[in-house]
Protein backbone atom coordinates (compact mmCIF):
# COMPACT_ATOMS: atom_id res chain seq x y z
CA UNK A 1 0.00 0.00 0.00
CA UNK A 2 1.06 3.41 -0.46
CA UNK A 3 0.98 5.30 2.58
CA UNK A 4 1.63 8.48 1.38
CA UNK A 5 -0.91 8.95 -1.41
CA UNK A 6 -3.67 7.35 1.21
CA UNK A 7 -2.57 9.99 3.67
CA UNK A 8 -2.57 12.98 0.57
CA UNK A 9 -6.02 11.31 -0.34
CA UNK A 10 -7.52 11.92 3.05
CA UNK A 11 -6.65 14.78 3.68
CA UNK A 12 -7.42 16.35 0.62
CA UNK A 13 -10.58 15.18 0.91
CA UNK A 14 -10.92 16.36 5.07
CA UNK A 15 -10.04 19.62 4.07
CA UNK A 16 -12.38 19.91 1.08
CA UNK A 17 -15.31 18.45 3.58
CA UNK A 18 -14.36 21.00 6.35
CA UNK A 19 -14.39 24.06 3.87
CA UNK A 20 -17.35 22.98 2.31
CA UNK A 21 -19.04 22.33 5.62
CA UNK A 22 -17.51 26.26 6.50
CA UNK A 23 -19.08 27.79 3.68
CA UNK A 24 -22.21 26.91 4.31
CA UNK A 25 -22.30 27.84 7.49
CA UNK A 26 -21.02 31.66 7.20
CA UNK A 27 -23.70 31.51 4.10
CA UNK A 28 -26.19 30.84 6.63
CA UNK A 29 -25.14 33.21 8.98
CA UNK A 30 -25.13 36.10 6.98
CA UNK A 31 -29.11 34.74 5.57
CA UNK A 32 -31.22 34.71 8.46
CA UNK A 33 -34.20 33.19 7.66
CA UNK A 34 -37.36 34.85 9.40
CA UNK A 35 -39.32 31.32 10.22
CA UNK A 36 -36.38 30.45 11.91
CA UNK A 37 -37.34 31.97 15.59
CA UNK A 38 -39.61 34.21 17.20
CA UNK A 39 -40.32 38.06 14.98
CA UNK A 40 -37.53 40.26 16.53
CA UNK A 41 -35.27 38.08 18.13
CA UNK A 42 -32.21 36.13 16.98
CA UNK A 43 -32.33 33.45 19.67
CA UNK A 44 -33.44 29.46 18.12
CA UNK A 45 -35.76 28.26 21.58
CA UNK A 46 -35.08 24.46 21.45
CA UNK A 47 -37.11 22.27 23.95
CA UNK A 48 -35.58 18.89 24.95
CA UNK A 49 -38.02 16.34 25.04
CA UNK A 50 -36.74 12.82 26.17
CA UNK A 51 -33.84 13.55 28.97
CA UNK A 52 -31.45 10.97 28.75
CA UNK A 53 -27.94 10.64 27.55
CA UNK A 54 -28.46 10.93 23.87
CA UNK A 55 -30.90 13.84 24.34
CA UNK A 56 -28.63 15.46 26.95
CA UNK A 57 -25.59 15.68 24.02
CA UNK A 58 -28.05 16.01 21.27
CA UNK A 59 -28.99 19.79 23.68
CA UNK A 60 -25.55 20.28 23.89
CA UNK A 61 -24.33 19.64 20.54
CA UNK A 62 -27.23 22.10 19.43
CA UNK A 63 -26.29 25.20 21.56
CA UNK A 64 -22.72 24.26 20.27
CA UNK A 65 -23.49 24.59 16.68
CA UNK A 66 -20.76 25.86 14.35
CA UNK A 67 -23.31 27.11 11.73
CA UNK A 68 -23.50 30.61 14.29
CA UNK A 69 -27.08 29.54 15.24
CA UNK A 70 -27.85 31.29 18.61
CA UNK A 71 -29.77 28.61 20.58
CA UNK A 72 -31.15 28.45 23.76
CA UNK A 73 -32.40 25.45 25.84
CA UNK A 74 -35.82 26.97 26.98
CA UNK A 75 -38.14 23.99 27.77
CA UNK A 76 -36.79 20.43 29.48
CA UNK A 77 -39.64 17.32 29.41
CA UNK A 78 -38.98 13.37 30.48
CA UNK A 79 -41.49 10.75 31.48
CA UNK A 80 -39.79 11.12 35.09
CA UNK A 81 -38.87 14.05 37.47
CA UNK A 82 -35.35 12.63 37.79
CA UNK A 83 -33.97 13.01 34.47
CA UNK A 84 -35.45 16.47 34.36
CA UNK A 85 -33.48 17.35 37.02
CA UNK A 86 -30.42 15.24 36.11
CA UNK A 87 -30.39 16.99 32.60
CA UNK A 88 -30.80 20.58 33.81
CA UNK A 89 -28.20 20.20 35.86
CA UNK A 90 -25.73 18.62 33.57
CA UNK A 91 -26.32 20.93 30.87
CA UNK A 92 -26.05 23.77 33.30
CA UNK A 93 -22.65 22.41 33.88
CA UNK A 94 -21.71 22.66 30.12
CA UNK A 95 -23.86 25.50 28.68
CA UNK A 96 -24.78 27.84 31.31
CA UNK A 97 -25.69 30.81 29.65
CA UNK A 98 -27.58 29.06 26.68
CA UNK A 99 -29.82 27.42 29.33
CA UNK A 100 -33.00 29.22 30.80
CA UNK A 101 -35.27 26.37 31.93
CA UNK A 102 -37.05 27.62 35.50
CA UNK A 103 -38.88 25.04 36.95
CA UNK A 104 -42.30 25.87 35.07
CA UNK A 105 -40.89 24.64 31.90
CA UNK A 106 -39.63 21.44 33.44
CA UNK A 107 -42.33 18.77 32.70
CA UNK A 108 -42.90 15.54 33.84
CA UNK A 109 -45.16 13.21 32.62
CA UNK A 110 -46.26 11.04 29.83
CA UNK A 111 -48.05 14.34 28.61
CA UNK A 112 -44.97 16.34 29.46
CA UNK A 113 -43.66 16.66 25.56
CA UNK A 114 -47.13 18.62 24.32
CA UNK A 115 -46.11 21.39 27.03
CA UNK A 116 -42.49 21.21 26.03
CA UNK A 117 -44.10 21.95 22.61
CA UNK A 118 -46.42 24.04 23.66
CA UNK A 119 -44.59 26.48 25.87
CA UNK A 120 -43.02 29.03 22.89
CA UNK A 121 -40.07 27.24 21.61
CA UNK A 122 -39.58 27.28 17.97
CA UNK A 123 -37.63 23.59 17.59
CA UNK A 124 -38.10 20.64 19.56
CA UNK A 125 -35.80 18.10 19.70
CA UNK A 126 -36.96 14.18 20.31
CA UNK A 127 -34.93 11.78 21.93
CA UNK A 128 -37.05 10.05 24.37
CA UNK A 129 -37.85 6.29 23.62
CA UNK A 130 -38.63 5.62 19.75
CA UNK A 131 -42.34 4.21 20.54
CA UNK A 132 -43.52 7.91 21.80
CA UNK A 133 -41.51 9.39 18.39
CA UNK A 134 -45.03 9.70 16.15
CA UNK A 135 -47.25 11.34 18.12
CA UNK A 136 -44.65 13.33 19.36
CA UNK A 137 -43.73 14.28 15.89
CA UNK A 138 -46.95 14.93 14.97
CA UNK A 139 -47.54 17.05 17.88
CA UNK A 140 -44.42 19.19 16.87
CA UNK A 141 -45.46 19.40 13.21
CA UNK A 142 -49.21 20.40 13.73
CA UNK A 143 -47.47 23.23 16.38
CA UNK A 144 -45.13 24.87 13.49
CA UNK A 145 -42.16 23.83 15.31
CA UNK A 146 -38.92 22.45 13.69
CA UNK A 147 -37.73 19.02 14.45
CA UNK A 148 -34.75 17.06 15.12
CA UNK A 149 -35.66 13.56 16.29
CA UNK A 150 -33.25 10.69 17.02
CA UNK A 151 -33.28 7.87 15.18
CA UNK A 152 -35.23 5.61 14.61
CA UNK A 153 -38.75 7.43 13.60
CA UNK A 154 -40.77 4.39 14.98
CA UNK A 155 -41.24 0.85 16.01
CA UNK A 156 -43.96 -0.44 13.87
CA UNK A 157 -45.79 0.24 10.41
CA UNK A 158 -48.67 2.08 12.20
CA UNK A 159 -46.12 4.35 13.43
CA UNK A 160 -43.75 4.87 10.26
CA UNK A 161 -47.15 5.37 8.30
CA UNK A 162 -47.86 8.36 11.09
CA UNK A 163 -44.90 9.79 10.58
CA UNK A 164 -44.55 9.79 6.86
CA UNK A 165 -47.83 11.44 6.71
CA UNK A 166 -46.75 14.32 9.13
CA UNK A 167 -42.93 14.79 7.38
CA UNK A 168 -45.50 15.61 3.96
CA UNK A 169 -47.28 18.17 6.40
CA UNK A 170 -43.92 19.81 7.67
CA UNK A 171 -42.56 19.92 4.09
CA UNK A 172 -45.96 21.61 2.78
CA UNK A 173 -45.29 24.23 6.08
CA UNK A 174 -41.62 24.65 5.65
CA UNK A 175 -40.39 23.31 8.60
CA UNK A 176 -36.93 21.98 9.06
CA UNK A 177 -36.76 18.11 9.96
CA UNK A 178 -33.25 16.33 11.03
CA UNK A 179 -33.24 12.91 12.05
CA UNK A 180 -30.08 11.17 14.16
CA UNK A 181 -28.44 9.55 11.21
CA UNK A 182 -25.36 11.18 12.17
CA UNK A 183 -23.50 8.49 9.60
CA UNK A 184 -25.11 10.57 6.30
CA UNK A 185 -22.78 13.98 7.80
CA UNK A 186 -19.41 12.14 8.33
CA UNK A 187 -16.74 12.55 5.91
CA UNK A 188 -15.67 9.48 5.19
CA UNK A 189 -19.45 8.21 4.83
CA UNK A 190 -20.14 11.19 2.18
CA UNK A 191 -16.07 10.42 0.22
CA UNK A 192 -16.68 6.59 0.19
CA UNK A 193 -20.38 6.58 -0.63
CA UNK A 194 -19.83 8.70 -3.67
CA UNK A 195 -17.09 6.74 -4.87
CA UNK A 196 -19.96 3.74 -4.77
CA UNK A 197 -22.42 6.11 -6.64
CA UNK A 198 -19.84 7.33 -9.03
CA UNK A 199 -18.64 3.54 -10.52
CA UNK A 200 -15.39 2.80 -8.79
CA UNK A 201 -15.70 -0.23 -7.51
CA UNK A 202 -17.42 -1.66 -10.43
CA UNK A 203 -21.27 -2.59 -10.56
CA UNK A 204 -22.37 -3.09 -6.58
CA UNK A 205 -22.84 -6.56 -5.99
CA UNK A 206 -23.54 -7.10 -2.19
CA UNK A 207 -23.39 -5.26 0.87
CA UNK A 208 -23.18 -6.38 4.44
CA UNK A 209 -24.01 -4.50 7.65
CA UNK A 210 -22.92 -5.31 11.25
CA UNK A 211 -24.12 -3.99 14.36
CA UNK A 212 -22.59 -6.55 16.79
CA UNK A 213 -22.08 -5.59 20.28
CA UNK A 214 -22.36 -6.58 24.36
CA UNK A 215 -25.23 -5.00 24.85
CA UNK A 216 -27.08 -1.58 26.75
CA UNK A 217 -28.01 -1.19 30.42
CA UNK A 218 -30.25 -2.82 32.50
CA UNK A 219 -32.77 -0.98 34.86
CA UNK A 220 -34.16 -3.31 37.46
CA UNK A 221 -37.98 -2.97 38.26
CA UNK A 222 -38.44 -0.87 41.36
CA UNK A 223 -40.63 -1.50 44.46
CA UNK A 224 -44.29 0.06 43.65
CA UNK A 225 -43.96 0.45 39.70
CA UNK A 226 -46.59 -0.07 37.93
CA UNK A 227 -46.26 -2.38 34.28
CA UNK A 228 -45.87 0.80 32.45
CA UNK A 229 -43.35 2.73 34.91
CA UNK A 230 -41.04 -0.48 34.21
CA UNK A 231 -41.89 -0.69 30.89
CA UNK A 232 -40.98 2.88 30.18
CA UNK A 233 -38.03 3.20 32.27
CA UNK A 234 -36.74 -0.19 30.93
CA UNK A 235 -37.47 0.77 27.23
CA UNK A 236 -35.15 -0.76 25.70
CA UNK A 237 -36.23 -4.54 25.87
CA UNK A 238 -40.10 -3.99 24.78
CA UNK A 239 -40.88 -4.04 21.41
CA UNK A 240 -43.51 -0.92 20.98
CA UNK A 241 -40.99 1.36 23.09
CA UNK A 242 -37.61 0.68 21.40
CA UNK A 243 -38.62 -1.77 18.44
CA UNK A 244 -35.50 -4.61 19.26
CA UNK A 245 -32.08 -3.76 18.55
CA UNK A 246 -32.23 -4.46 14.87
CA UNK A 247 -34.66 -1.19 14.99
CA UNK A 248 -33.37 1.16 17.97
CA UNK A 249 -29.51 0.36 17.15
CA UNK A 250 -28.88 -1.50 13.65
CA UNK A 251 -31.26 0.85 11.67
CA UNK A 252 -27.93 3.02 11.31
CA UNK A 253 -26.46 0.02 9.23
CA UNK A 254 -29.29 -0.52 7.23
CA UNK A 255 -29.43 3.43 6.88
CA UNK A 256 -26.30 3.14 5.17
CA UNK A 257 -26.95 0.47 3.21
CA UNK A 258 -30.32 2.07 1.65
CA UNK A 259 -28.02 4.95 1.07
CA UNK A 260 -25.27 2.16 -1.30
CA UNK A 261 -28.13 0.87 -2.92
CA UNK A 262 -29.61 4.20 -4.08
CA UNK A 263 -33.03 2.32 -3.15
CA UNK A 264 -35.14 0.07 -0.36
CA UNK A 265 -35.13 -3.76 -0.01
CA UNK A 266 -38.53 -5.25 -1.76
CA UNK A 267 -38.44 -8.21 0.82
CA UNK A 268 -36.39 -9.79 3.41
CA UNK A 269 -35.76 -13.15 5.22
CA UNK A 270 -33.74 -14.36 8.51
CA UNK A 271 -33.18 -15.80 11.74
CA UNK A 272 -32.85 -14.87 14.91
CA UNK A 273 -33.82 -15.61 18.59
CA UNK A 274 -32.57 -14.79 22.56
CA UNK A 275 -30.22 -17.68 24.13
CA UNK A 276 -27.89 -15.74 26.38
CA UNK A 277 -30.06 -12.54 27.32
CA UNK A 278 -33.25 -14.66 28.60
CA UNK A 279 -34.49 -13.54 31.83
CA UNK A 280 -37.02 -11.53 33.33
CA UNK A 281 -34.71 -8.36 33.05
CA UNK A 282 -34.54 -8.63 29.41
CA UNK A 283 -37.99 -7.71 28.36
CA UNK A 284 -39.64 -9.71 24.95
CA UNK A 285 -36.74 -8.76 22.68
CA UNK A 286 -33.90 -10.94 20.73
CA UNK A 287 -30.53 -11.14 21.20
CA UNK A 288 -29.54 -11.90 17.87
CA UNK A 289 -30.48 -11.45 14.29
CA UNK A 290 -29.46 -12.23 10.89
CA UNK A 291 -31.25 -10.88 7.80
CA UNK A 292 -31.12 -11.27 3.72
CA UNK A 293 -32.29 -8.35 2.39
CA UNK A 294 -33.18 -8.12 -1.50
CA UNK A 295 -33.64 -4.99 -3.40
CA UNK A 296 -35.52 -4.82 -6.79
CA UNK A 297 -32.79 -5.16 -8.71
CA UNK A 298 -31.92 -8.41 -7.36
CA UNK A 299 -28.77 -6.66 -5.07
CA UNK A 300 -28.35 -8.30 -1.35
CA UNK A 301 -27.67 -7.15 1.51
CA UNK A 302 -26.35 -9.27 4.61
CA UNK A 303 -27.65 -7.73 7.99
CA UNK A 304 -25.66 -9.07 11.35
CA UNK A 305 -26.54 -7.29 14.79
CA UNK A 306 -26.02 -9.21 17.90
CA UNK A 307 -26.09 -8.19 21.86
CA UNK A 308 -24.12 -10.84 23.21
CA UNK A 309 -20.83 -10.53 25.27
CA UNK A 310 -17.35 -12.20 25.09
CA UNK A 311 -17.87 -12.31 20.69
CA UNK A 312 -16.56 -10.72 17.89
CA UNK A 313 -18.35 -6.93 17.97
CA UNK A 314 -18.25 -4.42 14.64
CA UNK A 315 -20.39 -1.64 13.79
CA UNK A 316 -19.45 -1.31 10.44
CA UNK A 317 -20.56 -1.29 6.42
CA UNK A 318 -18.90 -2.83 3.37
CA UNK A 319 -19.48 -2.66 -0.07
CA UNK A 320 -18.71 -5.22 -2.64
CA UNK A 321 -18.26 -4.29 -6.35
CA UNK A 322 -17.18 -6.11 -9.46
CA UNK A 323 -14.17 -4.06 -9.65
CA UNK A 324 -13.59 -3.05 -5.95
CA UNK A 325 -14.55 -2.62 -2.22
CA UNK A 326 -15.22 -0.37 0.44
CA UNK A 327 -15.22 -0.66 3.65
CA UNK A 328 -16.40 1.55 6.50
CA UNK A 329 -16.07 1.76 10.57
CA UNK A 330 -18.55 3.33 12.19
CA UNK A 331 -16.50 5.24 14.33
CA UNK A 332 -13.28 4.71 12.28
CA UNK A 333 -12.23 5.70 9.00
CA UNK A 334 -12.89 3.94 5.40
CA UNK A 335 -11.05 1.65 3.01
CA UNK A 336 -11.42 2.13 -0.60
CA UNK A 337 -10.00 -1.03 -2.58
CA UNK A 338 -10.03 -1.59 -6.43
CA UNK A 339 -8.41 -4.14 -8.04
CA UNK A 340 -4.72 -3.00 -9.34
CA UNK A 341 -4.84 0.02 -7.34
CA UNK A 342 -3.18 1.09 -4.08
CA UNK A 343 -5.93 1.36 -1.68
CA UNK A 344 -7.66 4.68 -0.40
CA UNK A 345 -8.05 5.58 3.42
CA UNK A 346 -10.52 8.10 4.09
CA UNK A 347 -10.36 9.55 7.56
CA UNK A 348 -12.99 10.01 9.64
CA UNK A 349 -13.07 13.75 10.24
CA UNK A 350 -15.28 15.48 12.36
CA UNK A 351 -17.57 13.22 14.28
CA UNK A 352 -21.40 13.16 12.86
CA UNK A 353 -23.44 13.92 15.93
CA UNK A 354 -22.29 17.43 16.07
CA UNK A 355 -21.94 17.98 12.56
CA UNK A 356 -25.94 17.01 12.20
CA UNK A 357 -26.38 19.81 14.05
CA UNK A 358 -24.31 22.36 12.44
CA UNK A 359 -25.78 21.17 8.93
CA UNK A 360 -29.33 21.56 10.33
CA UNK A 361 -28.96 24.88 11.66
CA UNK A 362 -26.69 26.36 8.86
CA UNK A 363 -29.66 25.45 6.63
CA UNK A 364 -32.32 26.97 8.83
CA UNK A 365 -30.26 30.44 9.16
CA UNK A 366 -29.84 30.30 5.16
CA UNK A 367 -33.74 29.53 4.87
CA UNK A 368 -33.01 26.95 2.95
CA UNK A 369 -35.22 23.63 2.53
CA UNK A 370 -34.31 20.79 5.19
CA UNK A 371 -35.71 17.66 5.51
CA UNK A 372 -34.71 14.17 6.49
CA UNK A 373 -37.95 12.61 7.26
CA UNK A 374 -38.18 10.61 4.01
CA UNK A 375 -35.26 8.55 4.53
CA UNK A 376 -35.60 8.21 8.20
CA UNK A 377 -39.08 6.38 7.82
CA UNK A 378 -37.51 4.21 5.09
CA UNK A 379 -34.65 3.67 7.34
CA UNK A 380 -36.86 2.33 10.07
CA UNK A 381 -39.41 0.70 8.15
CA UNK A 382 -36.09 -1.48 6.57
CA UNK A 383 -35.37 -2.13 10.36
CA UNK A 384 -38.97 -3.36 11.05
CA UNK A 385 -39.37 -5.43 7.60
CA UNK A 386 -36.09 -7.15 9.36
CA UNK A 387 -36.90 -7.79 12.48
CA UNK A 388 -40.60 -9.41 10.96
CA UNK A 389 -38.72 -11.55 8.93
CA UNK A 390 -36.44 -13.14 12.00
CA UNK A 391 -39.55 -13.21 14.21
CA UNK A 392 -41.98 -15.31 11.75
CA UNK A 393 -38.93 -17.28 9.73
CA UNK A 394 -40.91 -15.88 7.03
CA UNK A 395 -39.60 -14.15 3.57
CA UNK A 396 -41.77 -10.96 4.21
CA UNK A 397 -42.38 -8.57 1.64
CA UNK A 398 -41.75 -4.63 1.53
CA UNK A 399 -45.02 -3.71 0.59
CA UNK A 400 -47.17 -5.80 3.26
CA UNK A 401 -44.48 -4.97 5.89
CA UNK A 402 -45.61 -1.19 5.28
CA UNK A 403 -49.28 -1.68 5.06
CA UNK A 404 -49.47 -4.24 8.31
CA UNK A 405 -51.85 -3.20 10.38
CA UNK A 406 -50.41 -4.71 14.05
CA UNK A 407 -49.99 -2.15 15.97
CA UNK A 408 -47.37 -2.35 19.23
CA UNK A 409 -48.79 0.59 21.52
CA UNK A 410 -51.05 0.33 24.47
CA UNK A 411 -54.42 1.54 24.07
CA UNK A 412 -53.76 4.21 26.71
CA UNK A 413 -50.87 5.96 27.99
CA UNK A 414 -51.32 6.43 31.44
CA UNK A 415 -49.15 5.38 34.08
CA UNK A 416 -52.21 2.69 35.34
CA UNK A 417 -52.81 1.71 32.14
CA UNK A 418 -52.78 -2.21 30.88
CA UNK A 419 -49.78 -3.11 28.47
CA UNK A 420 -50.17 -5.23 26.13
CA UNK A 421 -47.02 -6.70 27.01
CA UNK A 422 -46.91 -8.53 30.43
CA UNK A 423 -44.82 -10.66 32.48
CA UNK A 424 -45.36 -14.38 33.32
CA UNK A 425 -45.99 -16.35 36.80
CA UNK A 426 -42.42 -16.86 36.28
CA UNK A 427 -41.82 -12.88 35.24
CA UNK A 428 -40.22 -13.80 32.08
CA UNK A 429 -41.64 -12.35 29.42
CA UNK A 430 -43.24 -14.50 26.07
CA UNK A 431 -40.97 -13.59 23.17
CA UNK A 432 -41.87 -14.22 19.66
CA UNK A 433 -41.58 -18.14 18.04
CA UNK A 434 -40.45 -17.83 14.60
CA UNK A 435 -43.10 -20.14 12.41
CA UNK A 436 -45.84 -19.33 14.68
CA UNK A 437 -45.44 -15.49 15.33
CA UNK A 438 -47.59 -13.17 12.91
CA UNK A 439 -46.35 -10.03 11.99
CA UNK A 440 -48.68 -8.89 9.10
Amino acid sequence: MNMAKSRVASESSRRSFLKASSAVAVAGAMTRSARVHAAGSDEIKIALIGCGGRGMSAAVQAIRNAAGARVTLFALADAFRDRVDSAHKIISGQAADRVDVPPERRFVGLDAFQKATDCGVDMVLLCGPPGFRPMQFEAAVAAGKHVFMEKPVATDSPGVRRVMAANQKAKEKGLAVAVGHHLRHEMKHREAIKKIHDGVIGDLQYIRAYFNSSGVWVRARQPGQTEMQYQVQNWYYFNWLSGDHIVEQHVHDLDVGNWMAQAVPVEAQGSGGRQVRIGPDFGEIFDHHTVEFTYANGLKMFSYSRHIPRCWNSFSQHAHGSRGSVHIEGHGHADVRVAGQDPIRIERGPGGHQLEHDHLFAALLAGQPYNEGDYGATSTMTAILGRMATYSGQVIRWDDALNSKIDLCPESLEWDAETKVKPGPDGLYACAMPGTTQVL
